[in-house]
């Protein structure tokens, strides 16, 4: 009798310990997740976020571009600061210089324009990468020259040392492009993974 109220002691000791293990277990778990979901709600707010979603999507899907793309090109350019300007004179979300914004506005047949305005700069930002797409068919190839000028990337593909093809670059030149291009695919990589039920389904920059 009384081995078998031990026994039934000791197993009710033990049940208890494995309740409170698993209740544990279950606190954690829900911490992490808490912490998880958390954490992706910051990234997309102030990190990722999908401003001016609308005229994006828009200008991207009108071009035939990746809406995934568009959102890092302009995380990388200007972060979304429709007032940004660089030292040397780019403006805008998809930061575009005058030259390159007075080519483009004859292309489009645009006579008076204002290049800080959003609508007109993911326009004008998409033409030109569809632009330059069309011209160097390789996406890669036409974000360099979106940095680096198409001039120098078209100098650039003659050289046998710096392409084998003539298309893409095994080799850029300029530090700053060989950044550019790597944050854009950094960027490209989290738009991906945090909005891959918003955003189109492209699974690479090629």
């Amino acid at each position: 009798m009384c081995m078998s109220f031990f026994n039934l002691k000791t197993r009710e000791k033990l049940v208890r310990i494995i309740f409170k293990a698993l209740l544990f277990y279950l606190v954690i778990c829900w911490i992490l997740f808490g912490v998880l979901f958390a954490s992706r709600i910051i990234e997309r707010r102030y990190f990722y976020p999908l401003s001016y979603k609308e005229t994006i999507f828009e200008y991207a899907d009108y071009y035939g571009l990746s809406r995934v793309l568009i959102f890092a090109v302009i995380k990388t350019e200007s972060s979304f600061d429709k007032n940004a300007q660089s030292k040397k004179g780019a403006k805008g979300l998809m930061q575009i210089t005058d030259k390159t914004a007075n080519y483009i506005a004859n292309k489009l047949g645009v006579d008076d324009y204002d290049i800080f305005n959003v609508d007109t700069n993911v326009n004008f930002g998409c033409f030109y990468i569809k632009y330059l797409y069309n011209r160097f068919k390789n996406m890669k190839t036409a974000l360099v020259a979106y940095n680096a000028g198409e001039g120098n990337v078209a100098l650039w593909l003659l050289n046998t040392e710096l392409s084998d093809d003539g298309k893409t670059l095994k080799e850029i030149p300029f530090s700053e492009s060989r950044e550019y291009l790597n944050k854009i695919e950094q960027n490209f990589i989290k738009y991906r993974k945090l909005y891959t039920n918003i955003l189109d389904k492209t699974k690479n920059i090629e």
